[in-house]
């Protein structure tokens, strides 16, 4: 039964384009009515082809799209009244910004007057105003994805559907944007739903996030949940960073396990997917979590001998790469406030909290 409160459901959807290859074997999705929801994942991944089902430029194979519980599968783009935003603009050149802003409302026919104070609330919205008289050439890259944006909006769409928008941005104005982005949709109130296979972004603006492998949801969830508490072992490498170790499964007992390394090391944390005796496991925690000690073995159990390999200014943290017992690399997120001063080649003693240690099949 889809939920009432969703503004779109994916109902058993699937999708191939050869007949053979199911590209989307079967998604099933429910877009909550102002949300931010982002679609993450590999190239491959299936997420840009449900994003062109639901804007209306593909259609499924099989199964149904539902806005507000209709049925939409058939209706053509323009009847949609979804606003798109793709990575390449889609800007007329020989438009002025005005033009192209308005290009929506000239489709729809609306009366001049009023498409002009609908124009100007859009560059307002999006903070161009003054540039209506410009061409897109006189624009920086940063502005004329604005542009993009204020053409999607303009004409109150009940869907903004965002596809790599800042994928062509250098890396500062893309994070300027997100900001800009995430606060617009706080504004406005508009359901987003955004597509992109950059972590950072997926992390900094949505409040929830589907990950997508192989045509199929891994996990969809609040983003704090997506990083800290990742559902398979997918999603725990995917999104953020990970030290990642291998063994085999140990003793299991209430919601724990232990995993014995290669080396005989044993290490205990959160048994995700119920993993068995002598199963094979990998064990994935947070680099932050992991605590480094220089000067003796810290008390307690979960702590690996190990070598630093390599040590990482980033500005406002050091990145250890260390080497353990088995020469797996362990990274090692430190503050610049910590005491020590970690050097290539120095002994280090790794502790490895119970509950950031998660434990996959």
């Amino acid at each position: 039964m889809a939920n009432s409160q969703a503004l779109v459901t994916f109902v058993g959807v699937q999708k191939t384009y050869d007949g053979t290859t199911l590209v989307v074997p079967d998604l099933n999705l429910e877009i909550q009515r102002g949300e931010f929801l982002t679609l993450l994942g590999p190239s491959g991944s299936g997420k840009t082809t449900c994003l062109m089902m639901l804007a209306g430029f593909e259609s499924p194979t099989a199964g149904e799209i539902l806005l507000d519980g209709q049925p939409i599968s058939r209706t053509p783009p323009h009847k949609r009244n979804f606003g798109v935003v793709f990575q390449n603009y889609a800007l007329f050149p020989h438009l002025t910004i005005a033009e192209n802003v308005a290009y929506p409302l000239t489709v729809r026919r609306i009366a001049k007057d009023e498409s002009a104070r609908l124009v100007a609330r859009a560059l307002e919205m999006v903070r161009l105003e003054g540039l209506d008289a410009r061409y897109p050439a006189q624009l920086s890259g940063g502005q004329q994805q604005r542009v993009a944006l204020a053409r999607a909006l303009v004409f109150d769409p009940q869907l903004v559907l965002m596809d790599e928008p800042l994928g062509a941005l250098d890396k500062q104005l893309r994070e300027h944007m997100q900001i800009e982005l995430k606060e617009l949709h706080r504004k406005l109130g508009v359901t987003f739903v955004y597509v992109t296979h950059d972590q950072g972004e997926a992390l900094t603006m949505s409040d929830r996030v589907a990950v997508f492998d192989d045509g199929r949801i891994q996990m969809i969830d609040s983003v704090e949940k997506l990083y800290e508490t990742p559902s398979n072992r997918f999603v725990a490498g995917f999104v953020g960073d990970s030290t990642l170790v291998r063994g085999r499964c140990g003793a299991v007992s209430d919601g724990e396990c232990e995993i014995v390394l290669p080396s005989g090391e044993r290490l205990t944390g959160v048994n995700v997917n119920a993993a068995v005796a002598d199963a094979r496991v990998f064990g994935s925690i947070r680099p932050e979590r992991i605590t480094a000690h220089f000067d003796a073995a810290p008390a307690g159990g979960n702590v690996l001998p190990a070598k630093v390999i390599d040590v990482i200014y980033f500005g406002d943290h050091l990145r250890l790469r260390c080497a353990l017992p088995d020469d797996t690399e362990a990274k090692v997120r430190m503050a610049l406030s910590s005491n020590a001063q970690p050097q290539a080649g120095q002994p280090v003693w790794l502790h490895f909290p119970n509950q950031h240690l998660r434990i996959y099949t």
